[in-house]
């Protein structure tokens, strides 16, 4: 037996087939899905403590359940005391499976988690479907330690969908159960 993702199994029965009515799509191959999540962070103190980037990256990859890599800077910039191909922060990409629990972890656990949390603002749409959240502390998801944390970050969050609107895009997350706050 294989093993499929709750949110997964969710959008096969009962997305497609809300969003075809809905928008009236003539095939569910139309239907806007989630084509991946980028989770990264910036760390602007990796320029003096090299170690921050790599505990960074080692609780991004304990987050996603995936490695995360390094980012490098691509310029120098003085003011910052900042040299071509130092590392300044974390990312990780995830597909298929992982994303979709990656985002299950994300909105029935981490997101409740969050101190005075009222819900996600519907504004962090880019025009074309996709969809941008900031998190301003780690900590939030529970395989982060709170004990071993030397430094709390924050990250972004991007969903990048098949969407064509803001619109569809919306739909679909909240199809998913993300919890936007009302206008």
């Amino acid at each position: 037996m294989k093993y499929t993702p709750r949110l997964k199994e969710k959008y096969d029965q009962e997305i497609i087939p809300a969003l075809t009515e809905k928008f009236g799509y003539k095939t569910p191959m139309r239907v806007p899905k989630l084509e991946k999540i980028v989770i990264s962070q910036g760390i602007g103190d990796a320029v003096a403590d090299k170690k921050l980037v790599e505990s960074a990256v080692e609780d991004l990859s304990r987050i996603a359940g995936q490695k995360a890599i390094q980012t490098i800077s691509k310029k120098d910039i003085s003011n910052f005391k900042l040299r071509k191909g130092m590392p300044i922060g974390t990312k990780v990409t995830l597909r298929g499976e992982k994303m979709y629990d990656f985002l299950d972890r994300l909105v029935a656990v981490a997101l409740p988690r969050t101190r005075d949390f009222r819900g996600i603002s519907p504004k962090g749409f880019d025009g074309r479907g996709n969809y941008n959240l900031g998190v301003k502390e780690h900590i939030i998801f529970p395989e982060i330690d709170i004990d071993k944390v030397n430094r709390i970050l924050g990250m972004d969050i991007t969903f990048v969908t098949s969407a064509q609107s803001d619109e569809e895009g919306k739909a679909l997350l909240d199809a998913f159960g993300f919890p936007f706050t009302k206008k």
